[in-house]
């Protein structure tokens, strides 16, 4: 095994040895025993950004003191890309994409546009990967679509991560005063055991959800209306929300509130029908959407009642119409209209559109609010309360 020298760390990380050298005995850089173990490693390598980035060296040492450092050793969990640069053009003879491709995909990843200059041999492979679904036939748009929304996701699930494990790891090890070099040992220890379990669990839920899918695409293609629109699916709309929110913030605090917020989604996500899933949330709003108008407004109805008691009271608006699909997400008239609806109503109600009632079954009562102008829509919109016969 070659010996790890400080000249070499030196080298690696871009400072001259004499700094390098500074850093350890100033303690910002703690050696185990005198050695330099991939953790002390990280810590230069943490070290030399923050000073490129204008930190001082007393900034760097209160920080390393108090532990906040100690999750730049974590990086030595990832293996380095290394190799390479290959050039774009490089990439576009081993892929056979042409290099507009090459960089329309890069960016719908989630990566700057300014990294295509010098791609590593990782970064080849997962063109070439990107590259084979598209000569197998998979359409362009639909890839590019897709992409974005692995980037996206990925992207949010590798966010939480970091977050969680700082919140529930990093933060009570510096409440306990553990040790710099101590703490980061610890911590790499279970993130090297924890992470590799990352991918069999995405992978099972993957197909496990993806399974979940295509079966409900198929009944949905079963039931849906003759004519087709590419790239728009007609699909039942919901957006529920809390009234009173922005209220509730202010008596009781952001922290309350977000603890309100997160129950109220757990609680949705939790009683949806099988054919509906959450889109999306945005504060305390969530949006929803599935296949079947009559099982949404009986879930809105059945939910209100459970939420009877909570306070404040969910508010929960239904349309059913042709939506147009895009990375994950719906768009359109049909979206907007949903939106507009779950406005109007008051807490604790469950409002819908005509296009839901006529598709309702019998176990719903519907009374006729009347014609209303949404805010953005020239025509009026017909509304009726939704309710279990017998509720007041």
């Amino acid at each position: 095994m070659t010996e790890v020298t400080a000249a070499g760390v030196a080298r690696d990380i871009d400072v001259p040895p004499d700094t390098l050298r500074r850093w350890v005995r100033s303690g910002v850089v703690p050696l185990s025993d005198g050695e330099w173990s991939p953790s002390a490693i990280a810590q230069a390598r943490i070290v030399a950004r923050l000073r490129e980035r204008g930190h001082t060296m007393r900034q760097i040492r209160d920080a390393v003191e108090s532990g906040r450092l100690a999750y730049g050793y974590l990086e030595g969990l990832f293996a380095d890309d290394g190799k390479g640069p290959h050039s774009l053009r490089d990439v576009a003879e081993r892929t056979g994409l042409e290099p507009a491709l090459i960089e329309r995909v890069w960016t719908s990843l989630g990566f700057p546009a300014d990294t295509t200059d010098g791609f590593t041999d990782a970064d080849l492979a997962l063109l070439e990967y990107g590259a084979a679904a598209l000569q197998a036939g998979f359409p362009l748009v639909a890839f590019l679509q897709l992409i974005r929304v692995y980037g996206q996701a990925l992207a949010q699930i590798a966010d939480a991560e970091v977050r969680l494990f700082h919140l529930y790891v990093h933060e009570p090890l510096m409440r306990d005063g553990v040790p710099g070099l101590r703490m980061a040992e610890e911590m790499e220890e279970l993130a090297s055991e924890v992470l590799p379990l990352a991918a069999p669990i995405m992978d099972d839920l993957h197909r496990r959800l993806l399974r979940h899918f295509v079966e409900q695409d198929i009944v949905g293609h079963m039931e849906a209306e003759a004519d087709f629109d590419l790239g728009r699916l007609r699909v039942a709309i919901a957006f529920a929300d809390l009234a009173g929110y922005t209220r509730l913030t202010e008596q009781a605090g952001e922290e309350e509130a977000l603890d309100v917020v997160e129950r109220f989604v757990a609680g949705v996500a939790a009683t949806l029908p099988e054919d509906a899933r959450v889109i999306k949330t945005i504060g305390d709003e969530v949006m929803i959407v599935g296949s079947d108008a009559a099982a949404l407004a009986d879930w809105a109805v059945g939910y209100q009642r459970l939420a009877a008691t909570a306070r404040p009271r969910p508010r929960i608006g239904i349309h059913a119409g042709a939506a147009l699909y895009r990375d994950g997400d719906y768009y359109g008239h049909a979206v907007n209209l949903a939106s507009r609806v779950a406005a109007r109503a008051a807490g604790g109600e469950v409002l819908v559109t005509r296009s839901v009632v006529e598709v309702a079954g019998s176990n719903l009562g519907f009374d006729r609010i009347g014609e209303v102008t949404m805010k953005g829509f020239s025509e009026p919109t017909e509304l009726f309360v939704a309710s279990l016969p017998g509720d007041d």
